[in-house]
């Protein structure tokens, strides 16, 4: 009986110990969980994915080498067919970033759409292109007209393709409202959504003109499929193209992210200016087309990360006059350019950065 005491007594001192060891160990587990929580957040973001998309052209192409200039982020770099493409997978949440244009930055912010512009990248690109059984000297904009005219008398207007919604669709028409010519009335336009499909278009006479990016632009003319006609840059856009952007809850879920992304962007900018064969060798890789297109492409390519704010308004207001776009997007426009990021990864000031 004496030992039958002892022994209860002794259990339920065990258990009592136990209890207060599990609640002092729950304590410190609790404790230990918020150091290790606030403690090892900058070690989650180190080693936190963004999901990167980039579009199918030259100056495009090079977002693909952006992995391997990001530090303490793994970054998935991921080619869509056209920037319509990696728009919608932003938008959509499948993308964090995304390299779009200035084009698709207006016609976002038009539709309502979650966009914040982080970055410059490369701009050019655009040329415009005519069948070689056209003829038209290069940037002979009277001879154009003319024959503009000369097509709707026959009945048959002049057949002009671009991929719809496209930097080079909007420069080629702003090139057109900048001589006389109306992109609605005077002329039939065929949407060609891939531009991998541009050079066929052409030589087969489906269309008289055409409006592509390079290097399809070079392939075309070094394939003798096509003739070169003018640059379309004597327009509200210039020659800006490519543009960095991503949605405002990833910048609040993730900013220090972004800024490793940025800056690895504008240390990729800084070496496709002094190495062109960087370059060539993503092109080739990524489009099976030789190292000579990818050498004239780049003629028309200028790097540069810089956020060109007073010609991103007037896009915007060339979009509106375009019809491309139903609202007044200018301080949208203005308010969503966020120049933090560049700042911090290059040392200069937002007026240095292209903000004026």
């Amino acid at each position: 009986m004496k030992k039958k005491w002892l022994w209860l007594m002794l259990s339920s001192v065990i258990l009592i110990v136990l209890s207060a060891c599990g609640a002092s160990q729950e304590s410190s587990t609790s404790d230990s969980s918020k150091v290790s929580t606030e403690g090892n957040r900058q070690k989650t973001d180190e080693t936190a994915e963004i999901k990167l998309g980039y579009a199918t052209c030259a100056h495009c192409l090079a977002m693909s080498l952006t992995p391997d200039y990001v530090e303490n982020v793994k970054v998935d770099a991921k080619n869509f067919p056209s920037g319509n493409d990696v728009l919608t997978a932003l938008v959509s949440g499948s993308l964090d970033v995304a390299q779009v244009t200035y084009l698709h930055y207006i016609t976002a912010l038009d539709k309502g759409l979650d966009l914040v512009a982080i970055s410059g990248q490369i701009n050019g690109g655009s040329e415009i292109l005519v069948g070689n059984g056209v003829s038209l000297k290069e940037d002979d904009w009277e001879g154009f007209k003319k024959l503009i005219e000369d097509r709707k008398k026959s009945g048959e207007k002049l057949k002009i393709a671009a991929s719809r919604g496209n930097a080079q669709d909007i420069h080629m028409r702003g090139e057109f409202m900048k001589h006389g010519i109306d992109p609605v009335k005077d002329i039939e336009f065929i949407n060609i959504a891939n531009p991998a499909d541009h050079a066929s278009a052409l030589e087969s006479g489906q269309v008289d003109v055409i409006s592509t990016v390079e290097p399809f632009a070079s392939q075309i003319r070094l394939n003798q499929s096509g003739k070169h006609f003018a640059y379309p840059y004597d327009q509200a856009a210039g020659n800006l193209t490519n543009l960095i952007v991503t949605r405002s809850e990833v910048i609040k879920e993730h900013e220090a992210e972004l800024q490793e992304v940025v800056s690895g962007i504008v240390k990729l900018v800084d070496d496709l200016k002094q190495d062109n064969q960087l370059w060539l060798d993503v092109i080739s890789e990524k489009t099976s087309l030789s190292q000579d297109v990818g050498k004239e492409a780049l003629k028309n390519s200028s790097p540069d990360y810089h956020m060109h704010l007073k010609e991103t308004l007037a896009i915007a207001k060339m979009m509106k006059d375009l019809n491309y776009i139903q609202t007044d997007v200018t301080e949208k426009a203005e308010k969503n350019m966020d120049y933090r990021f560049l700042a911090k990864a290059t040392g200069k000031t937002e007026k240095e950065l292209g903000k004026e």
